[in-house]
């Protein structure tokens, strides 16, 4: 979960967040208040996950709530847009960074980005303990490197203290209050975004209903000490009157740090972090599609694991190959973006599916959520309001994202009426 959720957010996201916020207090209210959100999120989907413990995550959750017409409406927006679209995002992220120190032509920036894609598919598919192991090494090494990013900041006293007062009080050139909260609550939602990802490994996973909740919870608030000491090392290295731009930001923090090295530097830690990042995509997404195939509401094939490795090999190549064309055609973040709109209403629909199952049945449950029903009832009405910032803020893109995901329903029910025409024709 630390390995797919730390990517390259943490470095660019504060940035604007400082800025606009003009002020150490409302930044860390941000930050606090956005992982208070995702741990009641993760609560939530730590039941879930305990009451499926079956590979999909969140299209299993979608299927049993609310039937399988809505969850293949997810796995259809998942398959054809947010998981390569994402993957390929990451693995052009990191090869860019990868090319500033080797300098890449924009060639060789995306011959590293597919070839990226190629390997982390391939370690994926080799096994679960192998992608497991992968993404838990470039964890640890991402926390170590961002705690000696803090400890050397800090220890070698290279900023300043002064650049945290006032503390309350806001700079004259930040935005309006209300407006630097919106944007600094969108900004730090996305930079938890992917914990809802882990339900979609638990069909591989031992004792899911106890792992997974524990997974959940712990990694969430790792994840937020993570983010508010790295914004609180970044602001104690650059003061917010000189920030410019996210890039500018960690590049100034780099260079006071390390020098003229400084850049060079986080951009390797960008790569550690953002590697770990598409390993942890590219491990999780797949097992919707493979979970779509076991309901027959995708290609059959891909529902057949790897006869040696026992993984879901064909959906992991199949996604590898969309993000592979992706990075190709080299129109990716556009199309992503279209789409988080509806990635929201999905989640929040997820969550909003424990008050129908606890109805029918909450005996039996290894795992229930803590401080039900007011932990779900919070996340929901913060995705409320998240998902009216979005429409705000641009509602083409809301609804043009929403038109194209429901126009996976009818597909659903060519396909789903030629399942049943094929069952019945079985039977007789």
């Amino acid at each position: 979960m630390i390995g797919e959720v730390i990517a390259v957010g943490i470095f660019l996201t504060p940035a604007g967040m400082a800025k606009a916020l003009g002020s150490p207090m409302w930044l860390l209210v941000v930050w606090l208040t956005m992982g208070a959100m995702a741990l009641c999120g993760a609560l939530c989907y730590g039941e879930l996950s305990a009451r499926y413990p079956e590979a999909g995550g969140g299209y299993v959750y979608l299927r049993e709530a609310y039937g399988p017409a809505v969850a293949f409406m997810f796995g259809w927006m998942a398959f054809l847009v947010m998981d390569p679209g994402l993957t390929a995002a990451l693995a052009v992220g990191l090869a860019t960074y990868a090319g500033y120190g080797l300098g890449l032509s924009p060639l060789g920036i995306k011959i590293v980005a597919v070839a990226t894609i190629i390997v982390v598919a391939l370690i994926n598919i080799r096994g679960v303990r192998l992608g497991a192991g992968f993404i838990r090494t470039l964890a640890f090494l991402k926390l170590g490197l961002l705690a000696f990013v803090f400890l050397w900041g800090v220890g070698f006293q290279l900023g300043n203290w002064s650049n945290f007062t006032p503390f309350v009080s806001r700079s004259t050139n930040s935005t309006p209050l209300i407006g630097a909260l919106a944007g600094g609550m969108v900004g730090a939602f996305f930079s938890f975004a992917g914990w809802w990802d882990l339900g979609k490994l638990a069909g591989e996973v031992k004792n899911p209903a106890r792992t997974l909740p524990r997974a959940l919870t712990y990694g969430v608030i790792i994840i937020t000490i993570v983010y508010v000491l790295t914004s609180l090392n970044f602001v104690y290295l650059v003061p917010l009157d000189q920030v410019t731009s996210g890039e500018t930001f960690a590049a100034q923090a780099g260079e006071v740090l390390f020098g003229r090295a400084g850049g060079l530097i986080f951009s390797l830690i960008v790569v550690v972090a953002v590697l770990g990042s598409i390993t942890a995509v590219v491990m999780s997404a797949p097992r919707v599609y493979f979970a779509m195939a076991r309901d027959g509401l995708f290609v059959p094939s891909v529902a057949v694991l790897h006869s040696r490795y026992e993984t879901p090999a064909r959906a992991i190549a199949l996604q590898a190959v969309l993000a592979t064309l992706l990075v190709a055609a080299g129109s990716f973040n556009e199309i992503v973006s279209y789409f988080i709109f509806v990635v929201v209403i999905f989640i929040g629909l997820s969550v909003a599916a424990l008050f129908k199952l606890r109805r029918e049945d909450a005996n039996g449950v290894r795992f229930l959520t803590p401080g039900y029903p007011v932990t779900p009832i919070v996340f929901l009405v913060m995705i409320v309001a998240l998902l009216l910032l979005l429409l705000g803020n641009n509602p083409t893109q809301a609804l043009l994202g929403v038109a194209v995901v429901s126009l996976g329903l009818p597909v659903y029910l060519f396909l789903y009426r030629n399942k049943r025409l094929v069952e019945r024709e079985t039977t007789q």
